[in-house]
């Protein structure tokens, strides 16, 4: 079977966890017998030479549109639907106040708009600047063999914000095992707090810093700012205490020493869908603490600590809650066991199947 993973175009010059996703899935699927080509969105692709298209994040579906009305080739969607509205509407700054009357999909439409036209990234589709983000995403939806969400809540989010239902095969989000081999033996600093994210809004440091300024813990916030985000990382700098330390991107192997010593992490985010670090750092013997919006409990259930991000306060009861509880190991082992690269990349596979066979 000859697949092409079709991502956006800034996939490798503005890494996030769709990035992971979609490279750590293309290895999973060739290490299974698949051949699985990773391709940006606006590449020219010679689509006879693929059975399948497999895209990646719906609410971009002006990377989509194009590829399925010239392929004539099947196609899936791992709908990773992350949900910016609330962020955009009430706590983002500049432009919050035209998009507080403005519903999300209009936000996103007018976002990818601002950025083909600062050349940050390319109009693949046409046809999306009269179509729009919600009819776009319809048709993305109606035309799929199936959707492949992370969880059955961003699924059901889905058919309740467009109304339209279609075949679909839940694939978790996971973590590669052979990276925490032995690591967990190290003794946890009880007052070492970790944050690995993209420094931008929507992860919402600045309250994570104003929840933990001058407390006894150590915060470390490891990644580097988002595109058009120097502004709110120079405020989150600004407001900093001594004890709020500021590390830059890491590959994730390098991640492991953070991940290792600290007791906590945490990912205050105004939505997540999963929060892949937030997984990474559970499996290496982390209590997490994350936020109460998206889709999150479908992933930790019992076994975090959520937080209201709207409030400093809650981020920070959270944060001393996880750091004084036990590590439960049988959580721990579940994500070995049931949330890897190689589970989501056989889930992605019988989802293959059924398409190509429908």
């Amino acid at each position: 079977m000859r697949v092409a993973l079709i991502a956006r175009s800034t996939l490798h010059r503005v890494p996030g966890g769709d990035t992971v996703q979609v490279l750590q899935t293309a290895a999973g699927l060739n290490s299974l017998g698949v051949t699985a080509q990773v391709k940006l969105a606006n590449e020219t692709i010679d689509y006879n030479g693929f059975d399948l298209l497999h895209f990646f994040n719906i609410a971009r579906p002006a990377d989509i549109l194009r590829h399925i009305q010239h392929a004539d080739k099947p196609y899936v969607v791992s709908t990773i639907l992350f949900d910016h509205s609330e962020y955009d509407k009430y706590h983002r700054k500049g432009l919050g106040m035209l998009f507080s009357h403005l519903s999300g999909d209009h936000i996103e439409y007018l976002k990818t708009v601002a950025r083909c036209l600062r050349g940050k990234d390319s109009l693949v589709s046409p046809a999306y600047l009269w179509k729009g983000q919600y009819k776009s995403i319809v048709q993305v939806i109606k035309g799929a063999a199936m959707l492949l969400p992370n969880s059955v809540s961003e699924y059901r989010r889905l058919v309740a914000k467009y109304t339209e239902t279609a075949k679909y095969h839940v694939v978790p989000n996971g973590i590669d095992p052979e990276l925490f081999i032995g690591l967990n033996q190290i003794k946890k600093d009880d007052n070492l707090v970790v944050c690995a994210a993209r420094i931008e809004g929507v992860k919402n440091q600045v309250n994570l810093i104003k929840a933990l300024n001058n407390t006894r813990f150590r915060l470390l916030l490891i990644g580097t700012y988002a595109p058009n985000q120097h502004n709110y990382y120079q405020e989150c700098r600004d407001i900093a205490a001594a004890n709020i330390e500021f590390i830059g991107h890491l590959p994730q192997a390098e991640l492991l020493k953070y991940y290792s010593q600290a007791k906590v992490h945490v990912l205050p985010s105004w939505f997540e869908t999963t929060g892949l670090s937030t997984m990474e750092a559970a499996a290496m013997g982390c209590n997490v603490v994350i936020t109460d919006k998206g889709d999150t409990r479908a992933y930790f259930e019992d076994n975090a600590f959520y937080c209201d991000p709207d409030s400093p306060e809650s981020i920070r009861q959270a944060v001393e809650k996880a750091s004084e509880a036990n590590f439960n190991e049988a959580f721990r082992q579940k994500i070995l066991n049931n949330y890897t690269w190689k589970q989501a990349a056989i889930q992605t596979l019988q989802a293959y199947q059924t398409s190509i066979a429908s």
